[in-house]
């Protein structure tokens, strides 16, 4: 039996040997047709030429030589995997695309060019990109966020809030119409969205992922992204109602120099006047609210792709979100100060966001000099109507004109 299988297998390899040994058929007999030729490779003039590796017969690997083959010798099997080729890819060098450059002008570069941005190396783009947010954004800005928080609680533990010198007096004076505080506080929900969000994206793995693991972290995150490129929009829209509805009372004057030269009286005793807004509110207005939060906007807008007119190459992308990211920690943490004052680190500041009234009192130690315009008529105690009897009834307290009696 065992003598019989090894005759049949000795038959079977000769059959084989001698079908592969056999010439080709001559002309009108009738044959298996021929494996398809490899296709010829196009030359690389111009850059990197793109090629179907399924066209490329036989495989290089096939090759037992294939480890020791020289440059020349795979450029014959496989074109695009030599070294030249790769040197090309890494320097940046545009191939060829099928895809119109108008759509995708960077369909060619599997890897950008070199550049610096600053604080990176001279790299390619994308390697500096990873080295700006992951050496200068990631760590300085939560060390910047940090601090921010903790100068805050340190102040409020040590100092306390700002409170009242004098009694409230009952008398109200309308400081915020219902118009400027849903201005205000669908401009602060949607900045808080976005801050929330975008700190979770940022900084999330290192305080998040360690005890929430993967699966739910990445669910969170992915949740949280979509909010914010939704809610995004909104920002820009209550932003530009916050600069038209606040613009007005922000005008910088001379006596707010005096304000910051004193910090406004914060670290000393009694409060420098003001206006309606002193020059602490003032600056995060200009400096916050306007000047940082151009840039936020507009980077975002370009990260969300809504601007029109750009083709969205890496580049650019990686550009805007490091202004995007610079800028939004700047915004948060002056935005932080202001959160502060406006909540914990000032009596009755919260209240008059909420409800549009502050006291009498009030508003003749924190905003003095509005509260002298009050007094003498120029600017009315109460800008609307209550809506019904049990709203707070604003008074006037005019003071008696020089030379005569009161």
């Amino acid at each position: 039996m065992k003598q019989a299988l090894t005759a049949l297998v000795l038959l079977a390899a000769l059959g084989t040997a001698f079908a592969q040994a056999q010439p080709p058929a001559a002309p009108g007999t009738t044959s298996a047709p021929a494996a398809p030729a490899a296709a010829a490779a196009p030359a690389p003039a111009g850059g990197v030429r793109s090629q179907n590796i399924f066209e490329v017969k036989p495989e290089a690997s096939a090759d037992p030589n294939y480890a020791n083959q020289t440059n020349g010798e795979r450029m014959k099997v496989q074109p695009g995997n030599n070294a030249p080729m790769w040197r090309q890819v890494g320097q940046g060098v545009t191939g060829y695309s099928s895809l119109p450059k108008s759509e995708a002008p960077e369909a060619g570069n599997l890897i950008q060019p070199f550049v610096q941005y600053p604080g990176s190396r001279f790299t390619n783009a994308g390697e500096a990109w990873r080295q700006v947010r992951n050496d200068w954004l990631i760590p300085y800005g939560a060390a910047l966020l940090f601090v921010t928080l903790l100068a805050l609680a340190i102040f409020y533990f040590t100092r306390g809030p700002i409170r009242l010198h004098g009694q409230e007096t009952g008398r109200k004076i309308e400081r915020f119409t219902p118009f400027e505080r849903a201005t205000h506080w669908s401009n602060a929900i949607a900045f808080v969205t976005l801050a929330i969000s975008g700190i979770v994206m940022a900084f999330g793995k290192f305080f998040l992922l360690p005890w929430m693991g993967l699966t739910l972290f990445g669910w969170i995150t992915y949740a949280l992204k979509n909010v914010h490129n939704f809610v995004g929009p909104l920002f820009v829209v209550t932003t530009v109602f916050m600069v038209f509805t606040f613009i007005r009372d922000n005008i910088p004057r001379a006596m707010d120099l005096k304000w910051l030269a004193r910090f406004g009286g914060l670290f000393g005793g009694k409060e420098v006047p003001s206006h309606r807004f002193n020059a602490g509110e003032k600056l995060v207005f200009w400096g916050g609210v306007l000047f940082l939060g151009l840039f936020v906007i507009g980077s975002g807008l370009f990260l969300d792709k809504l601007l029109p007119g750009f083709v969205y190459t890496r580049g650019e992308m990686q550009v805007a979100h490091m202004i995007h990211g610079v800028a939004t920690l700047l915004m948060m943490a002056m935005i932080m100060g202001h959160i502060y004052i406006g909540t914990l680190g000032m009596t009755g500041a919260y209240k008059a966001m909420r409800t549009g009234y502050v006291d009498e009192t009030w508003a003749k130690e924190h905003h003095e000099l509005w509260y002298d315009d009050i007094a003498a008529g120029k600017i009315p105690a109460q800008r609307t109507v209550p809506a019904d009897a049990s709203a707070p009834v604003a008074v006037r307290a005019p003071r008696p004109a020089e030379g005569t009696s009161s």
